[in-house]
């Protein structure tokens, strides 16, 4: 049982993690003084590689080529990169225990990790069948996505079952990209997911009816309003039939579930103040615990420009939040300090031939402008929603890099909207004048 002593530990291996670690090497850190804790076996990389190039046929990502930070631009830190700049990469270490009063972390194998600054950057987990006792859930290839181990059985399991039949439950984010790359793999696709559309924390009606009917004309079967309750399988393990709850059932070759991640915050129950699912933050990320600071998913943070306290699961406020907490830290410690975050909401997604962007909140009513026909080659429509008068939330499917700034330019102003029906006439030209 070993013990080890830093000034500051960042505890976790996903986006959050690379960029603090960037953070502390930029803002300056001596040798010794800082070390990274990850259960996984690779350093840092940019989760959303996972869901697109990694299941690519042709061509596809693997590491080294997408470690943090190269999805902002950034430096690539490889594991030797971490050396060079003075700080310790502890790779494939669970940590068990946390004592937050006693500034100590222990890990599976009984090693004590002690500090005096804690980054908590452990991110989420994966929802799973097994948790809510779906039968035959734990049959072989029911796969899920998260960590790079996950999309390595994808891959082994689309390579296994060449031009097979998939079932890919959930119709989120996962549920969304997972299919298109199970059809460009020549998968015989079918989306399951209970919700009236797909999307449905974002999309309006009418923006899912567009990706519905894409999907559709690409070859997935969509089935809504309707869950997995069970499966079956072969006498080898392998899962063969997928059945619903409507009484349908079908063969599947490969299942992929996508509904939903919780926040990886068990270990810290009971000794820092939690809300809305996720660990209390202040607008430099520290905790109720002094010394303690949570990023990326696992924080709940004042979100300044809409008043209220939220949690935000996406790379790009786990890349925010991450430095935002280091340049918070290293200022108190020159007795200064940094402004409070501001984060404006981003999400996108990218399948198919396919890349939308949405900024702010979608809340109140919403238009659709623009060309929405999924038959045409290049679709190009956007959507505004209005909520007392002010635009709030703005969404382009197919915009250039001007139009997105555009967009988020005027999610941040929230300017006066004359009418709904302005808005549709004006489309990505209201948002180019702000």
């Amino acid at each position: 049982m070993a013990e080890k002593s830093f000034k500051y530990i960042i505890l976790g291996g996903g986006v959050s993690a690379g960029y603090a670690a960037k953070e502390f090497a930029s803002q300056g850190v001596k040798p010794g003084e800082l070390a990274v804790i990850s259960k996984e076996a690779v350093a840092p990389y940019e989760r959303p590689a996972l869901s697109k190039g990694y299941l690519f046929p042709e061509g596809a990502a693997r590491l080294p080529g997408f470690h943090c930070c190269v999805g902002s631009g950034g430096e690539k830190l490889l594991p030797e990169s971490y050396k060079q700049k003075g700080i310790e990469l502890i790779l494939s270490t669970e940590i068990v225990k946390a004592d937050l009063a006693a500034k100590s972390l222990v890990s599976a194998a009984g090693d004590v990790f002690k500090y005096e600054t804690l980054i908590i950057a452990t991110g989420s987990t994966v929802l799973r069948l097994t948790d809510f006792g779906v039968k035959g859930a734990d049959s072989k290839n029911i796969l899920y996505l998260r960590e790079i181990d996950d999309a390595d059985k994808v891959v082994e399991a689309i390579q296994a079952k060449k031009g097979g039949k998939a079932v890919v439950v959930g119709g989120g984010y996962i549920g969304l990209e997972l299919s298109a790359a199970l059809r460009i793999n020549n998968f015989d696709v079918t989306m399951v997911f209970p919700e009236p559309w797909c999307m449905p924390r974002l999309f309006t009606a009418d923006i899912a009816a567009f990706y519905e009917t894409y999907y559709t004309n690409k070859g997935v079967k969509i089935i809504k309003g309707t869950v997995a309750s069970g499966f079956t399988a072969h006498p080898n393990g392998e899962v063969n039939e997928v059945q619903l709850k409507d009484g349908r059932s079908l063969e599947a070759d490969i299942v992929i579930v996508g509904v939903g991640a919780k926040p990886l915050t068990a270990l810290f129950k009971g000794q820092v103040e939690e809300d809305k699912g996720g660990i209390k933050t202040d607008a430099f990320f520290k905790t109720s615990v002094p010394d303690v600071y949570a990023v990326g998913d696992v924080a709940t943070f004042p979100l300044k420009m809409y008043g209220d306290m939220r949690r935000v699961e996406h790379v790009d406020h786990s890349r925010k939040s991450a430095e935002q907490a280091v340049k918070a830290i290293k200022a108190a410690e020159g007795g200064g300090a940094v402004e409070e975050y501001d984060y404006l909401p981003f999400f996108y997604s990218r399948s198919f031939d396919l890349s939308w962007q949405f900024y702010g909140d979608n809340v109140g009513d919403s238009v659709l402008f623009g060309d929405s026909n999924p038959s045409n080659p290049k679709p190009r429509f956007g959507a505004y929603w209005v909520q007392d008068g002010k635009v709030v939330g703005a969404f382009m499917e197919g915009g250039s890099g001007d139009e997105n700034k555009a967009l988020a330019k005027v999610a941040k102003a929230r300017p006066a909207a004359e009418s709904l029906e302005d808005l549709t006439k004006q489309g990505i030209s209201f948002a180019a004048k702000i």
